[in-house]
């Protein structure tokens, strides 16, 4: 099973819906809370290319926040991401 993370804030409702469908999927995750860290925050906008969270990863590959996950779940694709059989 591929390591998921999610880099997150305290009081973000993106967070927590990014988190619900990680759950309902069954998919087991570290969060990261990167709001009183400003070397997790710049590591994250240099890793990911995006200032906002969450922002998921999967084996180290950025996926984008909850909008982009959402969106691969929507067209089929997190499934087989999320078993790590999708580059």
């Amino acid at each position: 099973m591929p390591k998921v993370q999610v880099y997150s804030k305290q009081q973000c409702p993106y967070c927590v819906r990014a988190k619900a469908l990680l759950q309902k999927k069954g998919v087991a995750y570290e969060e990261i809370d990167v709001e009183h860290d400003d070397a997790k925050r710049a590591w994250l906008v240099e890793a990911s290319g995006q200032r906002t969270v969450p922002q998921i990863f999967v084996d180290g590959r950025p996926l984008g926040g909850f909008s982009d996950v959402d969106a691969l779940d929507r067209q089929g694709k997190l499934d087989a991401i999320l078993r790590g059989e999708a580059a």
